[in-house]
């Protein structure tokens, strides 16, 4: 009989399947080459603390590409607690000055170490990195220093001069998570594409319109919403016509609230239709609320990957004739917003829906749609 820990990678493998739902399972393999035994076992300890998945499964993916890196430009994995100077390295691949690139070659990333992490596909865009994303990646390289019980040099004025300094550098303007909102005539153009009773047109419609409609869910909400989370309320009396359904959604466990709150967003209307008519085609009745559609039409027992929300609204906007470039999950969250401010609702009454923390991040979407709108931008 053979054990899945006859060799290291072997035994990391399987040890990484016991933490599966905060991994990018079909790197699991690649995880196990990269990752040491320490890493792993630091894994499985935060999520057995009870952090939160999606923060882990971000923290896996950057305790990753660190180790990627380190390998291609030291040809050793991450040390611990690492020495400043690896630090300092760090940021002076990732964050450097194009201008400068064009006059010397060896400023930034080595081609080298840029070559190993691109056949990796650790690395896509071209160019220095976005600050924020080495502020993360440096966050959570001085977690799990912390959580291994060591101290690191990340709190050094030598690292905070040079991420400042390197910032000045590189100026890049911030770029929304979605090109484009998807306010509610996109949205609609969207849906057109769902036309048909099929499972997968059924599905899709159903996740645009929860999406949507409860404030703009993040699409690690929407893939991981199970039956459980789903109430029926009484109907909502309409000026025109019969009632309308109504559905809560008890939301748990959020990125932005504490572990004890039970946040809770509304449906009403069309969107508890699209979604009552995927429960009962896909014959859900508990367990995942959306889940896998394989080439046959199956409906898998598998909850939907966050990732997958994200590629259905891209395929839809190319199915719509947009371009699906513009277009991302994110783009529901700040569409619901964006339409609220085009509709006159009050951003106190649309984050209780969005669920919003920030007032400033809220209103970033709110204000950009009620400035163009306003006599302020129609002076002529």
């Amino acid at each position: 009989m053979t054990s899945p820990s006859r060799n290291p990678i072997d035994r990391r493998a399987h040890a990484l399947d016991t933490i599966a739902v905060v991994l990018p399972i079909d790197r699991r393999d690649e995880l196990a080459e990269l990752l040491t035994d320490q890493d792993v076992e630091t894994l499985r300890h935060l999520l057995n603390e009870g952090m939160g998945e999606n923060t882990l499964r971000a923290l896996t993916s950057d305790l990753a590409y660190l180790q990627a890196w380190s390998l291609a430009a030291t040809g050793s994995p991450l040390p611990w607690p690492a020495p400043e100077a690896l630090l300092l390295k760090f940021v002076a691949h990732h964050l450097w000055d194009p201008v400068k690139r064009e006059t010397d070659p060896a400023h930034g990333m080595p081609d080298d170490v840029d070559q190993q992490l691109r056949s990796q596909s650790f690395l896509r865009a071209v160019g220095p990195h976005a600050p924020d994303t080495v502020r993360r990646r440096l966050a959570s390289w001085s977690t799990l220093t912390k959580w291994r019980g060591l101290t690191g040099a990340f709190a050094s004025p030598a690292l905070k001069s040079a991420i400042r300094l390197a910032v000045r550098a590189t100026p890049r303007p911030r770029k929304r998570k979605s090109a484009k909102s998807v306010t509610a005539d996109v949205l609609a153009l969207l849906l057109s594409t769902c036309d048909t009773d099929s499972l997968r047109d059924l599905r899709d419609r159903a996740i645009l319109m929860v999406a949507f409609a409860s404030g703009g869910r993040r699409r690690s909400e929407v893939a991981g919403l199970r039956c459980d989370q789903l109430a029926v309320e009484p109907p909502i009396a309409a000026e025109d016509g019969p009632p309308l359904p109504s559905m809560a959604i008890h939301l748990g466990r959020t990125k932005t609230s504490g572990a004890d709150d039970d946040e809770v967003v509304y449906l009403t209307g069309r969107p508890v239709e699209a979604l009552n008519a995927w429960l009962k085609a896909a014959r859900i009745e508990r367990g995942s609320v959306f889940r896998k559609i394989d080439r046959w039409g199956n409906v898998s027992t598998r909850t939907l990957d966050p990732k997958s929300v994200n590629d259905i609204v891209k395929s839809r906007a190319a199915l719509a004739g947009l371009n699906p470039a513009y277009y991302s999950a994110h783009g529901l969250r700040s569409g619901y917003l964006t339409e609220a401010a085009n509709r006159g609702i009050p951003l106190p009454e649309a984050m209780e829906q969005s669920r919003h923390r920030s007032v400033q991040q809220a209103s970033s979407y709110y204000n950009d749609a009620t400035r163009r709108s306003g006599r302020a931008a129609r002076m002529l």
